[in-house]
């Protein structure tokens, strides 16, 4: 579509006003020479008088406005009706210049010529019709009449009507169809979520799509003729000068982008990209045509993800990805200025129990409560980052060395200790901190991930030490992290391989010292150093996760010996067997399918199945907890607290879990044959089996004594070297024949 200073629908209205003015001259003219002929032939002067005012009046009319005139509906049909009225003055003139009917053809001609380019077929074929039947008329009147002229001439002006209106028939349907091609155009940039303008090389609108209302709100027409540097925000006025001038000075069909500031009709700045293209030299065109439309809503969300890409979504402090690029960065100054550089990584401790315990939206309270206290501590050029989970870092620039970083840590970990009020509830928290520092002028080739990964080993190396400390990094942590992989490279082999081995201690009734079950203690039977103790590996099991298909191991073979037992041993009927639970174990989403896969597979009794659990386990309280123990309970098997007594015991504490059976931790079982705290410790908890309905097994019995006073107590169960140590399922059959 050509842009210029109108729209398309004024272009067609300067047509129609040009034609129409072109008619008007002819007409005018026409009448003139016709008032001066007169005079010639000595005609009565008030015709010559008549014509020559006739022709000054039409010519008058072009000083009309034209382009108003035109747009009402009834001035085609009036336009059509005054040429038509020309005929019977034409007729007048004849009758008082009779040898001028010579001429008719071609006024007639003239006419309906004129007419085709202005009017529609129909108004040609009308015209044409009228000059045609005048002729013979004319002839008549004029008293020359020849029927070989006149049906020869009326001919001609036939044919000719006939082509002007087939003429005229093409023209009009060729600009109904550009009408209609203008209107849809017209209608898909107005439907467009870009507002298109045209401007000269002054930077003038000379035409502006539908669409600069929708995106603007300005009304149609509004900013035609005026420059559209007037929208553009001061802070980016000048920058939007240079950009048009170098457009506008750029070679033909060169294009340019910018993004700009630009007002709205209601006074709003909106962040607006505008793509123009220089078509001066273009006569169909001849402007910078510019498109343009809003980003702002792209430009915020492109921000937005920057700001969520570098920054922690929960806690607001920079992630993993911003702070190593910190730490990068502060190493390079560092190298330039001779700086120290300092690294905390900030660890809580046990935070998945707490979490598991709380649920994720109290979690989430506590981790943000801990970012603002850690926030407290920092200057402005330091960098707080939460590198996910529970686990924070903190980068220390300037003025910072060991001793300093370490009383930071010490503060920081005094500010993690005070409770945390969840709810209705308070919660502590500890935190395990571990330090690196770069010294000024030892850089050497140190890069952020080793500085990172040395925190990271000195954190970890506070966590084996007993947590809530601080540790300095120290190279020989090193040694100890490849000594933990090949540990755990081990454990993983020995899984693969079967090195491990399912040994049983026996526990028997105290009353009768007979045989009633036996607890499954798994042991490492390493092709290289022998049988481990599993104080040496079940810890790395558990921090490593390996404690649960491990677990699941022993849980299968104890369970399938003593069902094969059960069925060669008719004196095994009832025996029992008791596996220990880990903390990691009972975590896991899939213990109780685990469970009741075993019960399948081994076909054994589940209520011959003892589940131990640590009571510092239960000690969390939670929801999560009861659920897994109810659905463990409703597959028919026991549950047992393992080592009771080290934690806080209470009756209405034993009340809120579906329990069967307590066992006294050795602890107390050591000290029984004295008058002391543990022996009134252990009467204390065999009372408390016994007003719950609760079995008791007494561990670690070691002397006759120790076993004596249990039963004296009413124990019911114990186990420990006394009566048997932990051994091979061989060895243990012999002790069923006498069951």
């Amino acid at each position: 579509m050509e842009l210029t200073s109108r729209t398309d629908a004024d272009s067609q209205m300067g047509y129609r006003v040009r034609h129409t003015q072109i008619g008007i001259w002819l007409a005018s003219g026409g009448y003139l020479l016709c008032g001066l002929r007169l005079v010639a032939i000595d005609a009565p002067k008030l015709f010559a008088a008549a014509f020559g005012v006739l022709g000054v009046s039409i010519a008058l009319m072009s000083m009309l406005r034209w382009g108003m005139l035109l747009r009402h509906v009834w001035a085609d049909r009036a336009l059509s009706l005054a040429v038509v009225a020309n005929l019977p003055i034409i007729g007048l003139y004849l009758e008082l210049d009779p040898p001028a009917l010579v001429t008719y053809p071609l006024v007639a001609t003239m006419m309906v010529i004129h007419a085709c380019t202005r009017f529609g077929p129909h108004a040609v074929l009308g015209i044409g019709a009228a000059s045609v039947v005048a002729y013979p008329g004319l002839m008549w009147e004029a008293e020359r009449f020849s029927l070989a002229t006149a049906a020869g001439i009326c001919g001609i002006l036939a044919t000719i009507v006939v082509l002007s209106s087939w003429i005229a028939a093409n023209r009009v349907q060729g600009e109904e169809k550009r009408f209609l091609l203008d209107r849809r155009i017209e209608a898909l940039l107005e439907q467009s979520s870009e507002a298109i303008v045209a401007l000269d090389e002054q930077g003038i609108v000379l035409y502006q799509s539908p669409s600069v209302g929708a995106l603007f709100g300005y009304p149609a027409g509004h900013l035609l003729g005026k420059s559209l540097r007037h929208l553009a925000h001061p802070g980016d006025a000048e920058v939007m000068r240079r950009w048009f001038a170098a457009l506008a000075a750029g070679p033909d069909g060169s294009r340019s982008r910018i993004e700009l500031r630009l007002r709205g009709a209601d006074g709003s700045w909106s962040r607006i990209e505008v793509s123009g293209a220089n078509w001066l030299s273009d006569p169909a065109v001849n402007a910078i045509v510019a498109n343009a439309r809003d980003i702002g809503t792209r430009r915020d969300l492109e921000e937005r993800l920057a700001v969520q890409s570098l920054s922690d979504s929960l806690t607001g402090l920079a992630n993993r990805a911003l702070f190593r690029d910190r730490v990068i960065h502060a190493m390079e100054r560092g190298r330039r200025s001779a700086g120290t550089i300092a690294l905390l990584v900030i660890d809580l401790d046990d935070f998945k129990l707490t979490n598991d315990a709380v649920g994720q939206k109290p979690g989430d309270t506590i981790l943000v409560t801990i970012a603002e206290r850690l926030h407290g501590f920092i200057r402005p050029s330091d960098t707080l980052a939460r590198l996910g989970g529970d686990e924070f870092a903190l980068l220390v620039e300037d003025r910072i060395d060991e001793i300093s970083a370490v009383a930071l840590g010490e503060r920081l970990l005094d500010a993690i200790r005070p409770p945390i009020r969840v709810g209705a509830r308070d919660i502590s928290m500890t935190a395990s901190i571990g330090v690196a520092v770069i010294k000024a002028g030892v850089y050497g080739a140190a890069d952020a991930d080793e500085l990172m990964r040395d925190a990271d080993l000195a954190m970890y190396a506070a966590k084996s030490a007993g947590r809530d400390r601080l540790l300095l990094f120290d190279p020989a942590m090193h040694i100890e992290v490849l000594h933990e992989a090949e540990q755990r490279a081990d454990l993983e082999r020995a899984l693969a391989e079967d090195q491990f081995i399912v040994q049983y201690q026996p526990i028997v009734d105290l009353p009768t010292l007979k045989l009633v079950g036996v607890e499954a203690l798994v042991r490492w039977q390493h092709p290289g150093r022998g049988l481990i103790p599993p104080s040496e590996f079940i810890p790395l099991a558990e921090s490593t996760g390996l404690i649960v298909p491990l677990g699941r191991w022993v849980l299968q073979q104890a369970c399938a010996q003593v069902a094969r037992w059960h069925t060669v041993w008719p004196a095994a009927q009832g025996l029992r067997v008791s596996v220990n639970l880990s903390a990691r174990q009972f975590q896991y989403s899939g213990l109780v399918d685990d469970v009741a896969r075993v019960l399948h597979s081994t076909g054994i009794d589940p209520s011959t199945v003892v589940l131990e659990i640590t009571e510092s386990l239960l000690m969390l309280d939670t929801e999560a907890t009861v659920s897994t123990l109810n659905d463990l309970k409703a597959l028919g098997v026991r549950l047992a607290i393992d080592d009771f007594g080290t934690g806080y015991s209470s009756l209405s504490y034993l009340r809120r879990f579906p329990v069967d059976i307590i066992k006294i931790d050795r602890s107390f079982v050591d000290g029984i044959t004295t008058e002391s705290e543990d022996s009134a410790l252990t009467e204390a908890v065999v009372f408390l089996g016994r007003s719950l309905r609760l079995q008791t097994i007494a561990e670690g019995i070691e002397t006759l004594e120790q076993s004596a006073r249990l039963k004296a107590l009413g124990c019911d169960f114990g186990q420990g070297f006394l009566f048997a140590r932990p051994t091979g399922a061989d060895e243990i059959e012999p002790m069923l024949v006498g069951r």
